[in-house]
């Protein structure tokens, strides 16, 4: 059952790819589908027997590497924090599976698309049940290339090359820095299996380590590693760029990417390494001000974005941020339910993107919208449950896990964690504003658009309804069925597979905390929402005149291009690379030095010499007795000076002989 799991989705991806021309574009949505939603029937059976029944497995197939000291199996582990992933990758890419039949329906490669999708959770599925670093490496780098394959799939447009090439350069960076904490992991420990490292943690925590020629605390320096490989997948600020460019993929590649696969894969890992950050405090304070500062500024950029998806896709960015800064805070708990929780309702919102893109003749600009609460009920409806629960209300799913996130922020005492809680707070006001700013312009307002387009506006067919309920449901419910057995008081679902240092533990100190302090981020949360319906529904005037003054017109265009980041990576770190890359490695180095020494020196020297010895074969006795003279005369200087006490008599005798004949 449990290697079905992993390898099912490989199986319908194989299928699909190399079949697909035989199969036709519903033959490949059949085995894709088949394959993923049993899939997802095992994974609920694994989370049965092993998060509910508290039986985690473990399987090892065979040995993978193995050079000296260096081993490493083919294994996979199966505990509460695998499982409870499973759940989540396996049901959301069930159900965009089965939307991209209905949404891709006419795209005539269908099934490559049903293939990579399908590739893509079988990598995720990798990640997230490997017992080793390095073959959770496997996965991570899998996920990567799916998602380059993913978002090109349109290859003939250039900003799908663009967004694919930018998504695959900016992630080799963080790949870079998760490579060098593996090796960094086995010089500490002589191991890369989870198992031993995270049980010599205690043992090794005062080890030091030299990198760049400067001493540093190993278990900080492999922790701040390990985190720059989750800061380039979770997109958190500095390697996000990659994320809402992104959105030049395919609607279900945009809800499968945000929603449980490749984002969450920089939270997973460093949930699973628990055991080990615990000792890492240097390392954790810097995860809770990354991801404060990701929450924050992620949220203020939302606040202007004209396109859909791109209001979607940042608001993923700061969602990611919360769940960072958890974890920074060693409330791993609290992050792994929060990721469980954004997954559900961040599908239903891209899937629900994707009915309007749909419905709308693939226009993406919220300006050209407009008056589609009529034309579109059942969406509107799926909206607007999906914004209440990203925005945090009470009873729906987001409510039981991202205040929860705030509090424990505010009850750790610690400039890291006040930080990074104020910086959450105001987030969560940005998030209310942004998503009714979102339904605003969408829904509410009136049409904007082209006559034609909103005449012929309508819902998708039943598999794109069917998908948008299926998601509604836990995105309502979900959070209050499950708060107490991941979170709650006592309770050990989550057994070894997460660790925390009784001091480290705040989760208690925060169901003490003033009422007040509690619901602030409900408040601002609302105070959010009502104000951004007061200036959206109507297009107040005052907002216009609000943004064409001095201070709102450089706030606008500063938020709008996404503080800048864009430019200041175009201009001073890309283009200086490219200007190196020209003036020094190809100009000097390629044709300068390897040129002059190869086809250009070495080469030409060769040559030369090779015309010059074929211009003794002329065919003329007296040119061959001149070389044979000469060449004997040579050998035999040679030997003199080589020998000088030994054979000058017989040397003098042949000599004479030789003259004779």
């Amino acid at each position: 059952m449990y290697l079905n799991i992993v390898f099912l989705p490989l199986l319908g991806s194989i299928v699909s790819g190399f079949f697909g021309r035989f199969l036709g574009g519903r033959g490949s949505c059949f085995i894709t589908i088949f394959c993923v939603s049993l899939t997802f029937f095992l994974s609920c059976l694994a989370f049965y027997e092993v998060g509910l029944a508290g039986s985690s497995t473990y399987l090892s197939l065979m040995t993978w590497l193995e050079s000296d000291s260096f081993h490493v199996d083919w294994a996979f582990c199966f505990d509460s924090l695998t499982v409870v992933m499973l759940i989540v990758v396996t049901f959301i890419s069930t159900l965009v599976h089965l939307y991209s039949t209905e949404y891709m329906g006419e795209d005539p490669h269908l099934p490559r698309f049903m293939s990579y999708l399908s590739l893509f959770t079988f990598f995720m599925l990798i990640l997230v049940t490997a017992d080793n670093f390095v073959q959770m490496f496997v996965g991570w780098e899998g996920v990567g290339l799916c998602s380059y394959l993913l978002i090109n799939f349109w290859f003939t447009r250039i900003q799908a090359n663009k967004a694919a090439i930018k998504a695959m350069v900016v992630n080799r960076i963080g790949d870079f820095g998760l490579a060098l904490g593996i090796f960094g992991i086995f010089i500490c420990f002589g191991s890369v299996d989870y198992a031993t490292v995270f049980a010599f943690a205690p043992q090794l925590s005062s080890s030091t380590l030299s990198f760049l020629n400067i001493e540093f605390e190993a278990f900080n320096l492999i922790g701040v590693l390990l985190f720059v490989g989750a800061v380039g997948k979770s997109a958190q600020l500095g390697l996000h760029t990659w994320l809402p460019d992104a959105m030049e993929g395919p609607t279900p590649v945009s809800a499968l990417i945000h929603a449980a696969t490749m984002v969450t894969a920089g939270v997973f890992l460093l949930a699973r390494c628990s055991p080990f950050l615990e000792y890492c405090p240097g390392a954790l304070v810097i995860i809770s001000f990354v991801g404060g500062m990701t929450a924050f500024f992620a949220a203020t950029t939302a606040l202007v974005q004209n396109d859909l998806k791109r209001v979607i896709a940042y608001s993923t960015c700061s969602q990611l941020g919360y769940m960072i800064f958890a974890c920074g805070l060693s409330n791993y708990s609290v992050a792994i339910f929060h990721l469980a929780n954004h997954a559900f309702f961040k599908a239903l919102l891209f899937l629900g993107a994707g009915s309007v893109i749909h419905a709308v003749g693939d226009e993406q600009d919220m300006r050209k919208m407009g008056g589609l609460r009529r034309l579109l009920p059942f969406t509107y409806a799926m909206m607007v449950i999906g914004s209440l629960a990203l925005m945090g209300m009470p009873f729906l799913t987001g409510f039981y896990s991202k205040d929860v996130i705030l509090e424990v922020g505010y009850a750790t005492y610690s400039t890291a964690s006040h930080f990074a809680y104020w910086l959450g707070s105001f987030a969560a006001f940005c998030t209310a504003f942004y998503s009714i700013r979102l339904l605003s312009l969408c829904f509410l307002v009136e049409p904007n658009g082209s006559r034609s387009l909103l005449l012929s506006a309508s819902e998708g067919s039943w598999a794109i309804g069917l998908v948008l309920g299926l998601l509604a449901i836990p995105s309502m419910f979900v959070g209050y069925l499950s708060r107490d057995l991941f979170i709650g008081l006592g309770t050990d679902f989550w057994g070894n597979s997460l660790f925390c240092l009784p001091f480290n533990l705040s989760i208690i100190d925060a169901e003490f905390m003033s009422t007040s302090t509690k619901i602030m981020p409900l408040l601002l949360s609302m105070l959010g929402g009502f104000l951004s319906f007061i200036l959206y529904r109507d297009y107040n005037d005052k907002l216009f005149m609000w943004k064409t003054s001095l201070i709102g017109r450089k706030l606008y265009t500063f938020f709008n291009r996404k503080w800048l980041f864009d430019k200041i990576y175009n201009e001073y770190v890309s283009q200086n690379i490219l200007d190196f890359g020209y003036h020094f490695t190809y100009k000097s180095i390629d044709r300068g030095l390897i040129e002059s020494l190869g086809p250009f020196g070495l080469s030409n020297v060769l040559l030369n010499q090779v015309k010059q010895s074929r211009a003794w074969h002329s065919g003329y006795l007296y040119h061959y007795l001149i070389i044979v003279v000469w060449g004997n005369l040579l050998f035999c200087l040679w030997f003199i000076l080589g020998f000088p006490s030994l054979r000058v008599g017989i040397l003098l005798l042949f000599s004479v002989l030789w003259l004779t004949l």
